[in-house]
């Protein structure tokens, strides 16, 4: 999805409702908000793997900036996309969070979103007996196909490689 058009739907939804300030918050708005997704899943390795690969996945890949122009016959635009991924690691879950900022001419802030942007992705990562864990990943079901993927992959150990970011 084009940046202007995740703009405009995020202009659309901020004049709804206030954006979450957190992931608490984003955990409690994203399963009923227009184009967001749940995704329950097992993985065949221990939580504490789980969040030594996001730990050391998610900023080494998706602390990211990524620069798109769009141009038409009567307006051309430049909008920068900053991801900011936050992990959180603790004695019953792992938590992955992804933030995305839009900069530059074209964008327009509504509302007030929280440092380092609003939420987009949130993953939970749970205990489960045989050393698997259980993930719970909420984000939108169009536009972060990537980002997706990646953190599903590292949760599992399948794949050690960073998303393209310029494929949303």
């Amino acid at each position: 999805m084009k940046p202007t058009v995740l703009a405009a739907l995020a202009l659309l939804a901020g004049c709804a409702t206030q954006q979450p300030q957190n992931a608490e918050e984003f955990r409690k708005v994203a399963p009923g908000a227009f184009l967001m997704g749940s995704e329950t899943l097992e993985v065949n390795r221990p939580l504490r793997d789980v969040a030594a690969a996001w730990q050391r996945r998610a900023p080494e890949c998706l602390n990211a900036s990524v620069k798109t122009t769009s141009q038409t016959s009567t307006s051309y635009q430049v909008i920068t996309s900053i991801y900011k991924p936050t992990v959180v690691v603790g004695k019953d879950r792992a938590e992955l969070h992804v933030q995305r900022e839009f900069k530059g001419s074209g964008v327009i802030t509504v509302g007030n979103p929280p440092p380092g942007g609003p939420y987009i992705i949130v993953a939970d990562a749970y205990p489960l007996p045989g050393n698997r864990t259980r993930l719970q990943l909420l984000a939108p079901t169009k536009g972060q196909d990537v980002v997706i993927r990646a953190i599903k992959a590292w949760a599992s150990g399948e794949s050690v490689g960073c998303p393209d970011l310029t494929k949303q």
